[in-house]
């Protein structure tokens, strides 16, 4: 059997035994924001017609009587305030994707923590070790996996939850009278934010590597409670380097350890954890912070991460104790 094959059985492996994390967890996630959406929708819709009844709606100073007649409405938009529609859909899109997103950070997390430690707590290790499948192979594999599967699927997740958000609004928007394309689908750029979930995959594989990596290298040491061990180290890691001030030997302050030390190795499952190392999101505030947040998050943006030189040290870090994690699964087969 030719190496690539075996590394593909490897990954459907570690999908078909993590299917509720990696598949129904995002798409469970994006159903909860559907469903939270259209509960908010019936809210709006009975306080609405509420405020019909009292008379105490109003468009442009004018009485509503009838109703909401949204065709009526989208004739005095002019160019600007369709720009700024077309923001807002945008920027709900991006909003409604991301809950996918938000599971991901604690599937990949918990996944690597136990990838290792639950072979060797149930002794399935021996089985695995039996068969014609190196150390390499098998780690690396739960490497792609955390990295790039998952992240993709999330990916799948989010689209599909967009789809569902703009059928529910186009729903709403044919209730009142309004066309949909023209309102909803016409203004809104949805392959431009499926350009920018996409490109965050990349980025993300990269930079949860440090985290990637120690997790899997308690996974692969600890003998009991790798959660207590992956936590606490890094912590009292940062507590002692602050309590003693070691950081000012560097010239550095030890928020600069808890930043790029402790935060890198349990933060990196975050999806968008690099935003916080980039500083340069002055624009997601003022009159225009809807679009100064679209352009944050656009694609390019977000490929911009990839020359930070933070990001390469983490990729070196973790490519560092993913390889002790494989040299230690080679004798560490206890139960």
């Amino acid at each position: 059997m030719h190496a690539t094959h075996k590394f593909r059985l490897l990954l459907r492996r570690e999908f078909w035994e993590h299917k509720g994390g990696f598949l129904w967890a995002p798409l469970i996630a994006g159903g909860i924001s559907l469903l939270l959406t259209l509960m908010a929708v019936i809210v709006g819709e009975v306080a609405a017609q509420r405020a019909i009844g009292a008379g105490k709606l109003t468009i442009d100073g004018n009485v509503v009587v009838n109703g909401l007649d949204l065709s009526v409405l989208s004739g005095k938009l002019d160019a600007e305030k369709m720009q700024q529609l077309a923001q807002g859909i945008d920027l709900s899109l991006l909003m409604a994707a991301l809950w996918p997103f938000i599971v991901l950070a604690f599937v990949v997390f918990f996944y690597c923590l136990g990838a290792l430690y639950d072979d060797r707590k149930d002794r399935s290790v021996l089985f695995w070790k039996s068969l014609p499948l190196s150390d390499a192979q098998t780690v690396l594999s739960k490497v792609v996996s955390a990295t790039l599967v998952a992240p993709l699927l999330a990916v799948a997740a989010g689209v599909a939850t967009m789809i569902g958000f703009m059928v529910l609004l186009s729903a709403v928007v044919m209730l009142h009278g309004g066309n949909p394309v023209t309102l909803l689908w016409g203004p809104g750029n949805p392959l431009n934010v499926l350009a920018s979930l996409l490109a965050a995959v990349p980025v993300f594989a990269l930079w949860s590597l440090p985290t990637v990596g120690w997790l899997l290298l308690c996974s692969a040491w600890a003998r009991t409670k790798p959660f207590l061990w992956a936590i606490m180290v890094p912590l009292f890691a940062g507590i002692f380097v602050s309590w003693f001030e070691l950081m000012k030997v560097f010239n550095l302050d030890s928020s600069w350890f808890w930043s790029n030390v402790v935060g890198r190795m349990l933060l990196g499952t975050v999806p968008g954890a690099d935003l916080l190392y980039r500083g340069n999101a002055s624009g997601m505030v003022g009159p225009d912070s809807a679009q100064g947040l679209l352009e944050y998050l656009s694609a390019s943006n977000t490929l911009s991460s990839l020359a930070m030189p933070e990001l390469w040290i983490g990729v070196v870090a973790g490519a560092a104790m993913i390889f002790v994690a494989i040299r230690l699964r080679r004798w560490r087969d206890e139960g």
